[in-house]
C-alpha cells in the first residue's frame, strides 16, 4: 500500500470495523464541532460531520486517505443521542419498542493530497420488538450502552431488542459502512482485494 489511510475517530467500534480489511491504518482524533445546525436534516448533518471529522484530519496532513465518519439514530424524525445515563436509554428504548428507527451514518473520504473528496449518506433500518418494561431493564443491566446512540449495541446482546435488521451493509449499523468506503478507496486506487 503505498496511501496511508487514518481513520478520523476515537471510536473502538469504527476501529475494529474497518480492522476486517486487513490494511494497515492510523488513528487520529479529530477536533469537530457536532452541533447540529438549524433545520438542518439528520442527512446532512452526518454528512457535513463525516466530511468536517476527515477534513479536520486531513488539514493536518499533506498525503493519505482520511475516512471520517458520523452516525444519528432517527426515531419519527425525532435525532436519538447517546443516552450518557440509564434513565435516557429507558426512555430511548421504550420509545424504540415496536417501531422501527433508522441510523443515519455519513461517511467521508479525503485524498489529503490532492484534497479530492467522496462522501456519502448510508441508511439502515432496524425493526424492533415489542419490548416490555423487565427486558429493557435486563437489557441495560447487562449491556450499560449508555454511550450508543439509540442505546444498545447491535454488535452483541442488542441484537435481541430487533425483529429485523434492514440494510446493505451490517456494518453501517455499527458505524462505518465498508462496502461503500471499499468503493471510494478503491476510487482513489487502493484497491484492497
Amino acid at each position: 500500500m503505498s496511501s496511508t489511510l487514518i481513520l478520523a475517530s476515537t471510536s473502538p467500534f469504527r476501529r475494529a470495523i474497518l480492522e476486517k480489511l486487513g490494511v494497515p491504518f492510523e488513528v487520529a482524533s479529530p477536533k469537530t464541532d457536532e452541533t447540529p445546525l438549524e433545520n438542518e436534516t439528520p442527512q446532512a448533518l452526518v454528512e457535513r460531520l463525516a466530511i468536517a471529522k476527515a477534513k479536520a484530519i486531513a488539514d493536518q496532513n499533506d498525503k493519505g486517505l482520511i475516512i471520517g465518519s458520523d452516525q444519528v439514530a432517527v426515531n419519527n424524525e425525532i435525532i436519538l443521542g447517546k443516552p450518557g445515563d440509564h434513565a435516557t436509554a429507558v426512555k430511548q428504548l421504550q420509545a424504540a419498542s415496536g417501531k422501527r428507527i433508522t441510523f443515519y451514518t455519513g461517511l467521508a473520504l479525503i485524498n489529503a493530497a490532492t484534497r479530492n473528496i467522496q462522501s456519502k449518506v448510508v441508511p439502515f433500518h432496524v425493526n424492533f420488538r415489542q419490548l416490555s418494561d423487565s427486558q429493557i431493564e435486563n437489557y441495560l443491566q447487562k449491556e450499560q450502552p449508555y454511550n450508543c446512540a439509540g442505546s444498545f449495541k447491535s454488535e452483541s446482546l442488542g441484537i435481541c431488542l430487533f425483529d429485523k435488521l434492514e440494510g446493505d451493509d451490517p456494518n453501517t449499523l455499527i458505524g462505518l459502512p465498508l462496502i461503500q468506503l471499499v468503493r471510494m478507496l478503491e476510487n482513489e486506487g487502493l484497491n484492497i482485494i
